[in-house]
């Protein structure tokens, strides 16, 4: 199944006999909360998942969004709607961090039918509405495991052995600024990809053949194998599993990422272009 959908396709889907359950995601770091522009206008019948308090546990050894309490998210995603059977859409203002962050934990609880609107809230073209919405309690389960999920040092042994991806900005790769974690750098083996390169001027992901191309030229030598993925503290990570997904790749994501690595010092740190 495509990963993600068009604006123009959640329309007829919304308007068809089998609807998604539709979830708004918007989230900013250290912004202003998401669910008042919500309220001032959503896809109509989409339902506010708030990233912090829905889709991560609070912060501490694990960084900074370490992965929810199963059944915390279980409640969260029933209360919204979520059936096992019911397709979902998830979507968000910018650049697909935080809709990815709803689309990886479904499926990796597994949730098979579960999609991100390309381009977010601003690729939708039809009305919004300001109703909120009470949906009927849904039935989803979470159950862990049907997507690869890395530890710290599963990271580190992937990092050296195959291919682990760096999905934050160049800079913070390369250890020249850290605007967030106590520590500067990389994971010593990782490559540097950050997430920006996944979409196009528009804010939509490349087309597959691309970045099936631009996972290659990083080292993703074959579909077949497996490519891990981490970030500040996994929630741009999922949008380069979404984007690795998308061409074809088999994602495994840190879920610590480099808010959990570099809290542990006795984790070695990479500093530079180079993967250390």
């Amino acid at each position: 199944m495509n990963p993600i959908i068009t604006a123009a396709d959640l329309a007829n889907e919304l308007s068809g006999p089998r609807p998604p359950v539709v979830l708004d995601v918007r989230y900013q770091l250290g912004g202003p909360h998401g669910r008042p522009d919500y309220e001032a206008g959503h896809i109509p019948g989409a339902v506010f998942v708030d990233l912090d308090a829905e889709l991560a546990d609070l912060p501490g050894d694990r960084g900074r969004h370490p992965l929810p309490d199963l059944a915390a998210f279980g409640a969260a995603m029933r209360r919204a709607g979520v059936s096992a059977g019911t397709p979902v859409v998830a979507y968000d203002a910018a650049q697909g961090w935080s809709a990815a962050r709803a689309w990886w934990l479904l499926r990796w609880t597994g949730h098979a039918d579960v999609r991100v609107l390309d381009g977010g809230l601003s690729a939708w073209t039809g009305p919004l509405e300001t109703k909120i919405p009470d949906p009927a309690e849904g039935d989803f389960r979470p159950t862990p495991g049907a997507l690869p999920l890395l530890d710290a040092d599963a990271a580190a042994d992937l990092a050296r052995t195959g291919l682990l991806l760096d999905a934050r900005a160049a800079e913070r790769y390369r250890g020249e600024v850290e605007p967030i974690d106590a520590v500067a750098g990389h994971i010593p083996g990782a490559v540097s990809a950050p997430t920006t390169e996944n979409l196009d001027e528009s804010g939509r992901f490349l087309p597959p053949e691309s970045l099936t191309s631009r996972f290659r030229a990083l080292g993703a030598t074959d579909t077949a194998q497996e490519v891990g993925v981490y970030c500040g503290s996994g929630v741009s990570a999922a949008q380069q599993a979404l984007a690795l997904e998308i061409a074809g790749f088999t994602p495994a994501l840190y879920a610590g990422s480099w808010s959990e690595w570099s809290r542990d010092p006795e984790r070695p740190v990479a500093t530079g272009p180079e993967r250390g």
